[in-house]
């Protein structure tokens, strides 16, 4: 029988399973994770695991917003250590009593069900937990509703970002850094942007088990998510892409052009990434993309794009990380960003050492809160995803160590020849 539901209205907190939870093992089919929540689940050696980040220690009440269909069931929640079992039964209210835990700690805490048996067909579905108690009177974080699709945005968790300071009033012709994925970080879903500007952005991927990328996008002036609705004098266009590269356009965060070539690079190597910008007399800006492996011992042109209604000199200089596979969220990942440079027009190199972290709206709202930044060395590093405890405070301020020469460059080389 449920048990009456009866606590502060102020530490009450209902957590929808569609944005904050998570199958395994992710390739079984005994169970489906949706927006409603556990549906179609048949496999006992299935099992989910929901996270929320409390703020101070103290008691915690939970609820199953459960209902089962036909049969009865078991499913064991386990969390803190210790586990409880939940019998369903058709036709009873769906909040189902978990009893009573005690806090002692902050950070997160991953609540795991567990199906044991049943008679029916399904173990039942499951679309949220609620959650009261003196632990949820401080700060607690995890995805509230599916407003604004943070179901999707929340499950692929927080980006981050070193936002460099710039050198005074320079006009930045080139912008240099080298990315450093440290073992075991090249998780599946992971962007490593090293050289990001106001247009566009520059860095490498892990699209499959199977496949990494080297990517290189340049916003339209025009906005909009739909590439096939960018004004013909709006589009980006292709001036030269280096040797196996892809080229073509892109859409739904923003649209434009994008390039990429596919290299299977290695987490604990140094790759560098080069990029240059000069705004055109014809109202057009060119930006060209650069890529150095060692494994390959020279500079790789990636693409040349010329983007029109445009006449600036490189802007707005950062690098992120971001993990673009919501099944992949649970995962932490890190990535180390050094020797940072640019080079103005009269070509005079100038070391950025000097950052600014922030993050995305699903950290800015507070929905998750496992992202971290920092200085590592003479490094700058990024890490995000995976619900780790500590967390680093947006827009805190770093330095890195100065020092170092600036790279050389072989520039006579790599000239793009073309007219836009």
């Amino acid at each position: 029988m449920a048990a009456t539901v009866s606590r502060p209205a102020d530490t009450l907190i209902t957590v929808p399973l569609g944005g904050n939870t998570w199958k395994y093992p992710k390739e079984n089919h005994g169970g489906q994770l949706s927006e409603a929540g556990i549906r179609n689940w048949t496999d006992t050696a299935c099992y989910f695991i929901t996270r929320v980040r409390v703020s101070r220690p103290g008691m915690l009440r939970l609820w199953l917003r459960a209902t089962v269909s036909g049969g009865e069931s078991v499913i064991r929640v386990s969390l803190l250590g210790h586990s409880r079992d939940i019998r369903l039964k058709p036709g009873e209210p769906g909040d189902r009593s978990a009893g009573t835990w005690q806090v002692t700690d902050t950070g997160y805490i991953a609540i795991r069900l567990q199906a044991l048996s049943k008679t029916g067909r399904y173990f039942g579905e499951v679309a949220a937990l609620k959650l009261d108690g003196t632990a949820l009177q401080g700060r607690t974080a995890f995805v509230k509703n599916n407003e604004g699709n943070f179901f999707y945005w929340g499950r692929r968790g927080p980006s981050v970002h070193l936002n460099y300071e710039m050198p005074g009033d320079a006009d930045a012709e080139w912008f240099y850094n080298e990315v450093t994925v440290p073992a075991g970080n090249d998780i599946v879903g992971s962007y490593f942007m090293a050289d990001g500007f106001a247009e566009g952005y520059f860095g490498m991927q892990v699209n499959s088990s199977r496949e990494r990328r080297i990517l290189f996008s340049v916003w339209s002036p025009f906005h909009t998510d739909d590439p096939s609705a960018i004004p013909a004098d709006q589009k980006i266009l292709l001036v030269k892409k280096g040797a196996g590269v892809h080229a073509g356009e892109f859409g739904n965060e923003g649209s434009g052009g994008q390039s990429f070539l596919r290299y299977n690079w290695k987490a604990n190597t140094t790759y560098r990434f080069l990029l240059h910008a000069r705004p055109g007399d014809n109202d057009h800006t060119r930006y060209t993309a650069w890529f150095y492996a060692p494994e390959q011992a020279h500079w790789q042109l990636i693409a040349s794009f010329s983007r029109p209604h445009t006449h600036t000199w490189l802007k707005h200089l950062h690098s992120f990380l971001e993990n673009f596979s919501p099944d992949q969220g649970d995962i932490t990942r890190k990535v180390l960003f050094t020797n940072q440079w640019v080079r103005d027009a009269a070509g005079k190199w100038t070391a950025l050492t000097r950052a600014r972290f922030t993050g995305d709206n699903t950290a800015g709202k507070g929905y998750r809160m496992d992202y971290g930044g920092g200085v590592e060395g003479a490094a700058f590093f990024l890490k995000n995803c995976g619900f780790f405890n500590g967390y680093t405070p947006l827009n805190t301020h770093y330095a890195r160590p100065p020092g170092g020469l600036p790279p050389e460059i072989p520039f006579e080389r790599l000239k793009v020849k073309g007219k836009r």
